[in-house]
């Protein structure tokens, strides 16, 4: 869900820039890789977004030359709505009388009250608003990033029952992400452990393509570690950074003293070639760890890493992953299982009623009687403009059809009678309120007429 594809030329366009550094190798999942990092960069246009039978107007966010899928960076972009329980959420630059200033705030208005979000932040962005994360109730869920540098950001969750109160705050990661990845009403928060491993064996994590992923939700109101749940994507991420080293770096590697300081007397390119494989080999290593494997993490170590240097790196490691995110998380008991059904509720076909779309089937069952949908809404509808390369610019008024989750992540998208491959990609980072059936939030098809603001 971003975060579009950041593949290979990524990577290579990264190392090239680097000086010194390690890149980290291409290793995300397309879709996954959308959860964990999802800040894709691009000029902003605007849009006005028309719901069946909802009519909204644009949405409210200036022209930025490095437009990113938040809320408002540098005083630039606002969003405000109250939600169904009489809660304003409000996000915006800060104001000295009439006048906006170059920092973001936020907060939360009720009954002529009123509590401080954010206040002179670089970037203030609404990951969720009126989905459940695990608490039992309506929740928003902003990104705080208060230098604006893009890490190191905070996730602060609060409740939209009145009284609002903030239930949890989490620090620690660059990004975080919540989608109910299998569409069972369950969501998890995706993010990373970027805090942790920065500087690292002297690697800055912003050289790092992929810091190490972290997945969790909130049970009875308590952060719980569920990446073991995930393994599949784990294993994607290593069978991509295996097949990525070569025979001859890795053997190089194991005749290093492991260490590799800049004290070693070697060539700019052989360091520069034996600390990538260095890197490529801790990040294997991670995947297993914060996927809840930690005897195959050590079995890798001890297969790739200088055998005279173990002593040293291995307790490193540990002390890191113990020390990082997860350090105030629980961990799920293994014999937990992610649920194999979903739904996925159909509002496309209004006038007859709405039908429950089976994941494991592939068709709808239009006759189960749901009661109706209220659709989604949208919060942050981005795209980017045409590329020179275009012969044609994107039509002015196009038709989308849309999955949106339960989080309100947008899961799939195509265009109707028509291809306009940026607009697909940018609707990743696309957020919402998601669809409500009797007051719970649930996944939801459904189309909307996208008109391109000049």
């Amino acid at each position: 869900m971003s975060r579009n594809s950041r593949g290979s030329d990524s990577v290579t366009q990264k190392r090239r820039r680097v000086d010194g550094c390690v890149s980290g190798v291409a290793m995300r999942i397309e879709m996954q890789r959308r959860l964990v990092r999802s800040l894709m960069k691009s000029a902003a246009r605007f849009l006005s977004v028309l719901l069946p039978g909802i009519l909204f107007g644009p949405i409210a966010v200036h022209s930025q030359s490095s437009a990113q899928d938040i809320t408002c960076e540098d005083g630039s972009g606002e969003y405000s709505t109250r939600f169904s329980t009489g809660i304003s959420v409000i996000v915006g630059p800060m104001r000295e009388g009439s006048f906006a200033e170059r920092a973001c705030a936020a907060k939360l208005v009720w009954n002529g009250h009123e509590i401080s979000v954010a206040s002179d932040a670089g970037q203030v962005g609404i990951d969720v608003l009126g989905a459940d994360l695990g608490f039992g109730k309506p929740v928003v869920a902003f990104q705080i990033d208060r230098s604006g540098a893009g890490s190191n950001r905070t996730y602060q969750i609060y409740s939209l029952a009145r009284p609002p109160q903030l239930l949890y705050s989490l620090k620690g990661a660059d990004s975080y992400r919540a989608q109910d990845t299998d569409v069972d009403g369950r969501v998890e928060i995706w993010t990373d452990d970027a805090v942790a491993v920065d500087g690292f064996e002297r690697v800055p994590s912003a050289d790092l393509d992929s810091p190490p992923t972290v997945v969790f939700r909130f049970e009875k109101g308590r952060p719980v570690d569920v990446g073991f749940e995930f393994r599949s994507y784990y294993d994607a991420q290593i069978a991509k950074l295996r097949s990525q080293i070569s025979a001859r770096d890795l053997a190089d590697f194991k005749q290093s003293d492991g260490d590799l300081s800049v004290k070693s007397l070697r060539s700019g390119e052989e360091l520069h070639r034996l600390l990538r494989t260095k890197v490529s080999v801790l990040e294997i290593v991670w995947a297993y760890l914060y996927s809840g494997r930690e005897q195959e993490a050590w079995a890798a170590l001890n297969e790739m890493w200088p055998s005279q240097d173990l002593d040293r790196i291995r307790p490193s490691i540990s002390s890191v992953h113990q020390s990082g995110i997860l350090h105030n998380v629980d961990h799920a008991s293994r014999s937990s299982s992610r649920k194999r059904y979903g739904k996925i509720y159909d509002a496309i076909e209004t006038s007859i009623g709405v039908s429950i779309y089976n994941l494991n089937t592939g068709t709808s069952d239009s006759s189960l009687e749901e009661p109706a949908i209220v659709q989604p809404r949208s919060i942050l509808l981005r795209r980017p403009p045409p590329s020179i390369e275009e012969q044609h610019p994107p039509s002015a008024n196009e038709v989308m059809e849309l999955v949106v989750d339960a989080a309100g992540k947008v899961r799939s998208a195509k265009v109707i009678n028509g291809t306009d491959e940026p607009l697909v990609q940018a609707s990743s980072g696309w957020q919402f309120i998601p669809a409500f059936r009797d007051g719970h939030p649930v996944a939801c098809r459904f189309r909307l007429n996208v008109s391109t603001l000049q």
